[in-house]
């Protein structure tokens, strides 16, 4: 089983990144096979709601040149995936609310393909913002009819400089409590 985690964050290997990194670890311990992927490295464009995707019925985003299509397809493969980001100005990045939109518009124009796959979010903030992103990414995991596991507490962690997660240990037993529950919950329904 497998999955696929995306860090909406523009900073590389920053606190988001390793708090997802925490999740993952845990899946890994139960035998299942992860991926992180960094969208921050990619210019996603916002969606134009064009329809297009709706329209064509391809699984496809009609804006092809950045790898949001085959992001779209490594959510489709995938058992269960995690969204993280940041929290700038009191919700998540420009960068995940471009990658979401595109991505779920296409997911939901053909079928619904995320429908029964597991989603877990991950929200990194300094003060304030960290439950509306978390609240923000779960919406579109329910109207999509995903299955969104429990943890100990919202799936967020406080940090301001690279590696200050280090110092939110509530935070960190959150993070490893989802990626256990995850994975109890993979393994029940599959």
């Amino acid at each position: 089983m497998k999955v696929v985690a995306f860090n909406g964050s523009p900073r590389v290997n920053g606190n988001t990144h390793q708090a997802l990194e925490i999740v993952l670890e845990e899946l890994r311990k139960e035998g299942f096979e992860t991926e992180l992927i960094d969208i921050c490295r990619e210019d996603l464009k916002p969606c134009r709601a064009c329809g297009s995707c709706g329209k064509n019925k391809d699984e496809r985003c009609v804006m092809a040149e950045d790898r949001l299509n085959e992001y779209v397809q490594k959510m489709k493969a995938a058992d269960g995936m995690i969204i993280g980001s940041p929290v700038y100005f009191g919700n998540m990045t420009a960068q995940t609310k471009a990658f979401l939109d595109r991505a779920f518009y296409v997911a939901r124009a053909n079928g619904d393909m995320f429908r029964l796959k597991v989603g877990a979010a991950v929200a990194v903030n300094r003060r304030a913002g960290a439950l509306d992103t978390f609240d923000e990414i779960n919406k579109l995991y329910l109207i999509s009819q995903m299955i969104v596991p429990g943890s100990s507490y919202w799936n967020t962690i406080t940090a301001l400089k690279p590696g200050d997660i280090a110092n939110d240990e509530e935070g960190i037993r959150t993070m490893r409590t989802l990626g256990k529950n995850m994975a109890w919950l993979l393994k029940k329904l599959g």
